[in-house]
């Protein structure tokens, strides 16, 4: 089929490589600055260096745009460009991690322009190129349907998913990577624990160990795995941990719907705390158990100087 890529961040420029190099899809690859389009040029997929051209270049009916881009104000504006450019029938993807309620406006939006939508929940990083991408596709089930091919391509086998009307995608992809945040701190907490431990343990040795049909191999156990082999005591990495939003949102959710997502909010908690130096939580707690307990306090060091 054809198929116009918008934004070829990481994911982005993998995800046309990965239709180019199967010789099934004719792709037309477009970006904000010109250098990854150059790129996408090489690499065998046609270029647009605006999107006005990239939506020019698109020849069948209908249209098919896929955009790659930050969640927020820059997909909106992407998709209200596209659309003022785009013919009744044609079809906008949204494969970044929107909000799903957004999602939900945006397909009303587009629909009374006479557009179809699809939310493509899209999971896979910088492995997707040659692993293939699990996607989370919903929205208008006949665009899903004619889109179906390159969901085939991009993905690994029974490694897409129509799960339901609009939003329906990126709310199953928020769910998807609120779980990621609790496996990611139940494993950050369990190395810590053996780091800490009176034992000289390799940490490296554990994780490849626990890989070999351990109940909790996985995946991100045999990233650990190897971010352990080539760091030993990862003591080039900071303590610095961003959260892109899915977190927050499945969290919120969870309180919407009265679910008790305990696991899932002390994980998101977990990585606030990792962005203070000096917890002023902490300095309470502390100067508490001085008060009543007697307990010592540690005096500030001046690494972390008052604020």
């Amino acid at each position: 089929m054809e198929i116009g890529i918008y934004g070829l961040g990481r994911m982005g420029a993998n995800m046309v490589r990965r239709l180019v190099r199967s010789g099934e899809h004719r792709v037309v690859a477009g970006n904000r600055s010109s250098e990854p389009v150059d790129q996408a040029v090489e690499d065998g997929a046609e270029g647009a260096y605006s999107m006005e051209e990239l939506v020019e270049k698109l020849s069948g009916s209908p249209r098919v745009i896929w955009t790659m881009v930050p969640a927020g104000d820059v997909t909106e504006q992407a998709l209200l460009k596209f659309a003022d450019m785009m013919d009744e029938g044609d079809i906008l993807i949204d494969g970044g991690n929107s909000y799903f309620r957004d999602s939900i406006r945006r397909a009303e939006m587009l629909h009374e322009k006479g557009l179809r939508f699809l939310d493509a929940g899209t999971s896979g990083g910088i492995w997707g190129l040659e692993l293939g991408y699990c996607l989370m596709v919903g929205g208008d089930s006949d665009a899903y349907k004619h889109v179906e091919p390159a969901l085939k391509t991009l993905a690994p086998e029974d490694g897409y998913l129509y799960t339901g009307g609009a939003g329906a995608g990126h709310f199953v992809k928020m769910v998807h990577n609120g779980v990621e945040y609790a496996m990611l701190q139940s494993y950050a907490e369990g190395f810590e624990i053996m780091q800490k431990s009176q034992y000289d343990l390799d940490l490296h040795a554990v994780s490849h160990l626990w890989n070999q049909g351990s109940v909790v191999r996985s995946w991100l156990l045999e990233l650990a795995e190897n971010a352990f082999e080539k760091d030993a005591g990862l003591d080039r990495v900071r303590g610095y941990v961003e959260d892109s939003g899915e977190g927050r949102w499945t969290v919120l959710e969870a309180i919407n719907e009265s679910v008790p997502a305990n696991t899932i909010a002390a994980s998101l908690f977990a990585r606030f705390a990792s962005r203070q130096d000096d917890s002023f939580a902490m300095k309470v707690i502390a100067a508490l158990r001085g008060e009543f307990g007697g307990h010592a306090i540690q005096e500030a060091s001046t690494k972390y100087p008052e604020q």
